[in-house]
């Protein structure tokens, strides 16, 4: 199987200026960020003082899962940002500084944004109902609304939904589903129900809390997610995404996942951003398939 490498078509409200010891250099729409990244392990190609010439703020980690922001500039706490996708539809994307280092958006998916939407066009708008699971700010729900799927959006943190439901007003949207629950159990349940899905996207966290406290480790539960989630497939017409930054994991874990039910449909491979500077920064494996 080869491996494939896919990087985001340009996007003029986002850039990765530069990347390396262990940050990145970001802009989105006209503010530039500084935040933490694992995965940037070489020397950044921009001197510190062009770096910080450029940035508005830069996030400083205080515990091994939270900081705060230092602003560099003035700017605001909260700004909105447009995807355009490639049949000109588009979304809007409320961002925010959060205590986390995020800022409400993975650029790297706006590759499967495309690809949700282009499917979801294919297998015919408004026949096609899409799941969204580990949704967080609903990039992926937003691409899939917009091409007339029937969405249902689940995350287990009730803020994060609320943003998402924002963003769907933002973009001029309405009716998607959202369910504040623990994706696992979200699964199972429709399992038992035999519900079906003609498009199911999965982006999910290394580690994660479920709203009542129940436990997600990747390498624990992603192989009884996958079960539950391939059950739940239409028979007849589908596609299915899944995405995994966790370190360490290979893209041929999921190809072990999702290849005995794909087949020859199955395309793997890595998410990167190209930065202006000319380095990559590898952003997660993926896996995905189609019905033809």
């Amino acid at each position: 199987m080869q491996i494939e490498l896919l990087t985001p078509r340009e996007w003029p409200d986002y850039s990765l200026i530069d990347c390396g010891n262990f940050e990145k250099l970001e802009r989105f729409g006209s503010f530039v960020t500084i935040r933490p990244e694992p995965q940037a392990v070489w020397e950044r190609r921009l001197a510190e003082k062009d770096w910080i010439r450029q940035a508005h703020v830069r996030f400083v980690q205080k515990t091994s899962s939270s900081g705060e922001w230092q602003k560099l500039k003035s700017m605001p706490d909260q700004w909105r940002i447009q995807y355009t996708l490639p049949d000109k539809a588009h979304f809007t994307l409320r961002l925010g500084l959060t205590a986390f280092k995020h800022v409400g958006v993975f650029p790297e998916q706006a590759v499967n944004w495309d690809y949700i939407h282009a499917r979801t066009r294919a297998l015919g708008a408004g026949s096609c109902k899409v799941l969204n699971l580990f949704a967080y700010t609903g990039g992926a729900s937003l691409a899939a609304r917009a091409a007339g799927a029937d969405v249902t959006h689940v995350d287990s943190i009730k803020q994060v939904v609320t943003w998402a439901n924002e963003n769907m007003q933002l973009s001029g949207q309405s009716d998607i589903r959202w369910m504040v629950e623990d994706a696992l159990k979200f699964v199972q349940r429709e399992t038992r129900r035999g519900n079906r899905y003609h498009g199911i996207i999965l982006d999910p966290p290394a580690f994660g809390h479920g709203p009542k406290g129940e436990k997600w480790k990747l390498e624990d539960n992603i192989a009884e997610m996958v079960s539950h989630v391939l059950q739940l497939l239409d028979p007849e017409k589908h596609f299915l995404i899944l995405n995994a930054y966790s370190l360490g994991l290979s893209a041929v874990i999921l190809e072990n996942l999702l290849g005995k039910f794909a087949g020859n449909h199955l395309h793997i491979g890595e998410l990167y951003l190209r930065a202006e500077s000319g380095l990559k920064l590898p952003l997660g494996v993926f896996g995905r398939f189609s019905t033809p």
